[in-house]
């Protein structure tokens, strides 16, 4: 339905796929309202400025957001770069949030804290579509407000609920309290968090992009740090799948992530232990102890949970939600990204048709719209919200017709940092996690936004 009356569009969230909705809104004449609950807009990339994505700016800047951007007489970078996350911020996204049109409408600070329709719960469905979404904010200052909205376009991401060490989905025994001991899930190993690798043994946990990307950083601090020692520990049987597609990946950056790592695992470099599922951990004597559901025991001084990432739904707990029972993504996109079944490729392009709920005018985009599967990138999360403000805006022809060409992953991958690091004999598809592997270089690479970025890990990019 058309959005007509004098309401905003309230967007969750002002990373890549935030900005690009307020940009889209803004192109069809509708008023976005956007909140960011960091101190500054992209605030989770700024948690990794220094990945380095693996696909280049082609695919990590949205049309709409170009065109106000042109206005102010900005710069594009070359097409074929490959950008840091820094420079996602520094070269596009601060410039984009600082276009008048964009700051005028942007609260920074700003976390919301629920979602629902003004003066009723989910169980009310007398006037429900015409009754205004009710927006509850809680600003850094301490101030909480609410907001009434036209439509919502939640665009938050999953950085902030990554999935724990333990299996089954849950935390392992232990963990809370070895708290201390974990990292952040893309330490900067090399940079600013340099100081608890070196000289140190880190365990990294997952079988992902993410994974591999630290485990090559670290394989580079360790050519110069005597001491370090590196542990992987898989859930699954065998780490091939991991290795990628190579020279068949339409991605140069990404075919060639597979490769550096299958060498630094049969150097020695790293100390691979696969079927490690963590059942407990304790911290004792400054160190850590992870302990596999088998008995078998791995100790470090830190922990690098690349784990993963799932979708924080309690905000939206009094909207009616259509979620596929599995990944948590809307219902019917589920099970195309599936990472248990979904096979090799990219996934089709969808639009607002796909993203829709029962609840009229509400949509999940970007990383958080795909749940716990992993395929996520930016150039998928632009054309959503190209979809979904044609929508908003009556113009259904121009949201159904939604097209995307994304470059192939040339490969089946194993699971890229869902819950549970399926084991190798399910095979699941890829095409890049939001969080993603190296270039060649000693910097980590990225393609999709945690985060993720091309086809479309909002931000594990």
């Amino acid at each position: 339905m058309a959005v007509t009356n004098t309401l905003p569009v309230a967007v969750i969230g002002a990373g890549p796929i935030g900005l690009a909705a307020a940009a889209h809104l803004l192109e069809r004449g509708l008023e976005p309202l956007i909140f960011e609950a960091g101190p500054a807009p992209a605030a989770a990339i700024e948690q990794w400025r220094h990945i380095r994505l693996f696909s280049p700016w082609q695919y990590n800047t949205d049309a709409a957001a170009v065109r106000l951007l042109a206005e102010t007489g900005w710069t594009a970078p070359g097409p074929a770069e490959l950008p840091t996350g820094g420079d996602l911020i520094d070269q596009y996204l601060t410039p984009l949030a600082s276009v008048p049109a964009i700051a005028s409408r942007l609260h920074t600070g700003a976390r919301v804290t629920a979602v629902t329709r003004q003066g009723m719960d989910k169980t009310h469905s007398r006037n429900r579509n015409s009754t205004p979404f009710l927006v509850r904010v809680a600003h850094a200052d301490g101030d909480v407000r609410d907001y009434q909205a036209a439509a919502v376009i939640d665009a938050s991401g999953t950085w902030s609920t990554p999935n724990p060490l333990g299996t089954s989905g849950l935390p392992a025994v232990g963990e809370a309290a070895a708290a201390a001991h974990i990292s952040s899930p893309l330490p900067d190993v090399l940079g600013r968090e340099r100081a608890a690798f070196a000289g140190h043994t880190a365990v990294v946990v997952g079988a992902g992009h993410s994974a591999a990307n630290t485990l090559l950083n670290l394989a580079d601090l360790a050519a110069g740090e005597p001491g370090t020692k590196i542990v992987w520990a898989i859930r699954g049987a065998s780490p091939a799948k991991v290795y990628g597609g190579g020279d068949a990946d339409g991605l140069a950056a990404r075919g060639q992530l597979g490769s550096r790592l299958r060498a630094v695992v049969e150097s020695g470099t790293v100390e691979l232990h696969t079927g490690f599922g963590i059942a407990s951990l304790a911290a004792n004597d400054g160190a850590v102890t992870l302990t596999a559901t088998d008995g078998r025991t791995l100790r470090a001084d830190v922990v690098v949970p690349a784990t993963g990432f799932r979708p924080d739904l309690r905000i939206l707990q009094e909207l009616r939600l259509e979620l596929d029972p599995g990944v948590e993504a809307p219902r019917e996109l589920g099970p195309l990204i599936d990472p248990e079944f979904h096979s090799c490729g990219t996934v089709e392009p969808h639009g607002a048709a796909m993203l829709s709920h029962p609840e009229q005018d509400f949509y999940i985009v970007g990383m958080k719209s795909y749940g716990r599967a992993p395929t996520f990138l930016l150039a998928t999360g632009y054309e959503q919200v190209r979809s979904v403000a044609a929508a908003l805006a009556g113009d259904r022809e121009a949201a159904d017709t939604v097209q995307l060409e994304l470059p192939e992953t040339g490969v089946c991958s194993s699971d890229i940092g869902t819950s549970c690091d399926v084991p190798a004999a399910a095979s699941a598809a890829f095409v890049a996690e939001t969080a993603g592997g190296c270039c060649g270089t000693p910097e980590p690479v990225l393609i999709g936004f945690p985060t993720g970025l091309a086809h479309g890990r909002s931000g594990d990019a």
